[in-house]
C-alpha cells in the first residue's frame, strides 16, 4: 500500500506540472494569436476563421493568427485529455487496475464524441 502511495503521489505532482505547461502553452498561443489578429487590424468580434488541420503548422510559422489561435485552443481541448490520459499510466504503474478501466472508459467516450463529431455532416 505504500508504494501505490508514493507513486501515486510522484504522478500528481508530474501531472500538476504538465497541466501547468500546458495551460502555460495555451494561453502564449492565444495571446501570440489574438495580437496578430490585431496587428492584422481584424476585430476579434468579426467571428473566427475555419479551422483547416492541415494547415496549421504552416499557418503558425506564416504568423498567420488562425494558427495560432487554432493552436491554442487545441491545446486547452487537450490538456485536460492528457491529465486523464496520464492518470492511467499513473494507476496501472500502481497496479490499481480497476482506475486504469475507468480512465480508458473516459477515454474512449472522448474518442468516440471527437470521432463522431468529425464525421457528422451538417
Amino acid at each position: 500500500m505504500l508504494h501505490r502511495d508514493s507513486v501515486r503521489h510522484e504522478a500528481e505532482r508530474r501531472i500538476g506540472r504538465l497541466l501547468i505547461a500546458m495551460t502555460y502553452v495555451s494561453v502564449a498561443l492565444l495571446v501570440i494569436g489574438v495580437v496578430l489578429l490585431l496587428a492584422a487590424g481584424v476585430s476579434p468580434l468579426a467571428g473566427g476563421p475555419g479551422l483547416d488541420v492541415a494547415s496549421l503548422w504552416a499557418e503558425a510559422v506564416a504568423l498567420d493568427p488562425a494558427g495560432f489561435l487554432w493552436l491554442g485552443l487545441i491545446a486547452v481541448i487537450a490538456t485536460p485529455i492528457c491529465r486523464v490520459v496520464a492518470a492511467a499510466v499513473a494507476y496501472g504503474r500502481a497496479d490499481d487496475w480497476v482506475m486504469v478501466a475507468i480512465a480508458a472508459g473516459i477515454v474512449g467516450i472522448i474518442a468516440i464524441g471527437v470521432i463522431t463529431a468529425a464525421t457528422a455532416t451538417v
